[in-house]
Formats: structure tokens, sequence, C-alpha cells
């Protein structure tokens, strides 16, 4: 018998599960709606509350301990909120592709829009961080990993930045098309 497929939820706090119950993170959410479609996988819940891109980067060794065959990279957020450069935004990104690529990781790479408090500019850059990477890497790319969810109190917690368990569902429910696409 194969063993399951093997995927990485690597990210920070909105992979985690921050402020959630048991059970309710996206990594148990999401293997949960796999395991209901007949999928076998375990999802691997690699989300660190509070990383950056290069906490990402530097952490990634340890994830690939792992052996998973298909990871969602969700980062990025944490690096808007703090207006860190964008071009920084890319190395570390593009390190993590390429390395993931090297290991012969299937990629969905999540997409991440930041607050218009640092300007127009600034968030069109940071944006464009997500497509130009999802052009260079054979990726299947998510826009946006709140999508639907980060500007609709009802799906978020208190602090208006992380998805209460129901946001976290209907991340899994627009997400799920796409890391089905990357599975073997």
């Amino acid at each position: 018998m194969a063993a399951p497929v093997r995927i990485l939820a690597f990210g920070d706090s909105l992979t985690a599960g921050w402020g959630l119950p048991a059970g309710q993170s996206f990594a148990e959410q999401l293997e949960k709606a796999l395991r209901a479609e007949g999928l076998d996988v375990t999802v691997i819940n690699a989300g660190v509350s509070g990383d950056t891109t290069a906490g990402g980067r530097a952490r990634l060794d340890w994830a690939l301990g792992d052996r998973p065959d298909v990871a969602i990279v969700e980062l990025g957020a944490n690096d808007g909120l703090r207006g860190l450069d964008p071009k920084q935004v890319y190395a570390n990104l593009d390190a993590i592709l390429t390395r993931l690529r090297a290991e012969k990781v299937r990629i969905v790479l999540a997409g991440m829009l930041v607050p218009p408090n640092f300007g127009r500019a600034y968030a069109d850059s940071f944006r464009a961080v997500f497509s130009r990477l999802a052009a260079e890497h054979p990726v299947v790319f998510y826009p946006f990993f709140l999508d639907g969810v980060a500007t609709d109190p009802t799906l978020n917690q208190g602090d208006g930045l992380h998805p209460n368990a129901k946001g976290v569902e209907e991340i899994v429910r627009r997400i799920l098309p796409y890391v089905k696409k990357a599975l073997p």
C-alpha cells in the first residue's frame, strides 16, 4: 500500500492556526477536506506565527525533514505588515521555491496582499512579487491566500487579521482546487 501524499503547509500564523481551537487550523481543515474527497493525504502544519519570508527561508531545511511531496508556501503577510522591502521578500521566496524544486517538491504558491497603509506604490510592488515568482517557477499559483475572507469581519477573529474557524473553512474551500492540481 502506498504511503499517503505528504503536504507541507509552510507558512506563518495564517497556516499555524493562531487563536483557533485544536482541529481548526488551515492544515487540519485542509487535510479533512482532501480526505473527504477520498484522497490519501497527510497535511503537515509547518506554520510559525510571526514568521517572515526570511524566517521561512531560515527554517526550510528543518521543514524538508518531513520529506513532503507537495508544499503550500504561504509567507509574506508579516513582511507586508512591517513594510519590508519587496525585493527582499522576492529574494527569500525565490530561494524557498528554488530549494523546493531542487528537492522535487510540487508547489502551491499562495500570494498575499497588504493593507493600503504603506501607500499604493508599496502595495502594487508587494503584490507583483507573487505574480513574478509564479511566472518564473513551475508552481500552482493561488493569487491571494485570504481571498473572500480578509475584509469580512464575520470570517475573522477580533484582531481583524487572523481568520476564525469559519474563515479558515472558506480559505480551504477556495484553495482546494489549486492544491488538488499540485497533487502527484
